[in-house]
Parts: structure tokens; sequence; C-alpha cells
């Protein structure tokens, strides 16, 4: 397993980070690939995605834990695990963390893409872009 932990500095207070981030509605505004998501009951979410010129549905579990942690994890192919956290920087400022724990073989086989090294880059230029969306999603609407 690889893990990948990033994070982004936005300029809203920590209440409005965390309750965009429980918006699975809005993430086609700033998650790459993702086409359609909704809330689902019993804390589960459905992304409709598309990556490496595939279309793929895929259902995850998500649990508030502690304070301000959201977990979610995959309930089938590909096997991701990962969480977003939010703490205050100051009242108007949040930083907002993401981890991802994932297989990259794993991920290379549903979504295509390079092996070793480049994979591991384009993942994490994907989930610091994503990241930066997401500021701007919040910062401006």
């Amino acid at each position: 397993m690889s893990t990948l932990e990033l994070h982004v500095d936005v300029g809203v207070p920590v209440d409005t980070a965390w309750e965009a981030l429980h918006r699975a509605e809005t993430y086609p505004r700033f998650v790459a690939g993702v086409r359609g998501a909704r809330t689902e009951a019993g804390g589960r979410a459905h992304l409709d995605i598309e990556a490496g010129g595939r279309a793929r549905e895929v259902e995850a579990e998500v649990s508030d834990r502690g304070e301000r942690v959201m977990e979610w994890l995959t309930t089938g192919t590909p096997e991701l695990t990962g969480s977003f956290s939010v703490q205050p920087i100051d009242r108007g400022h949040t930083r907002v963390q993401a981890r991802l724990e994932y297989d990259p073989d794993t991920v290379r086989d549903v979504f295509g893409g390079p092996r070793g090294f480049a994979q591991t880059n384009a993942i994490e230029r994907l989930v610091r872009s994503d990241l930066e969306h997401f500021k701007e999603y919040v910062e401006h609407g």
C-alpha cells in the first residue's frame, strides 16, 4: 500500500470547509473525473467517475471520526481508503488535509495509466489539483 498526504489552506471558516466536504453532490465541481455523485442512506456515497477513458461507478462508506475527520472506504474495486481532516488556522482560514491509501497496481489495473514512479507522481498531481479546485470552490462558489 502507498500513502499520500497533502493539504491546502483555504480562506473560509472551518465549518464552511467541513460542510462542503460532506456534500458529495458537489464533488463534480472539484474532483477530477467525477461526473456525478450523491449521498445515500447509511453513510454511503455513490460516485460516477471517468478515468483512463473508462466510466465506472464507485461506492464508498463514509464516516466521521473524532473532531472534524471524515474517513471513507470504497466498498468494491478499486480498494481505496482515505480521509479528510479540517483544522482551523484562524477565524477565516482552514487547513484541509487529504490522506489516500492505495495499491498502485490496483489503481493502474482499474484506471489505466503509467507504472511505478510515474504513477505515484500522477496520483499526487491529481490529488493536489483536486485540493486546489476545492479551495477555489469554497472560496468563490
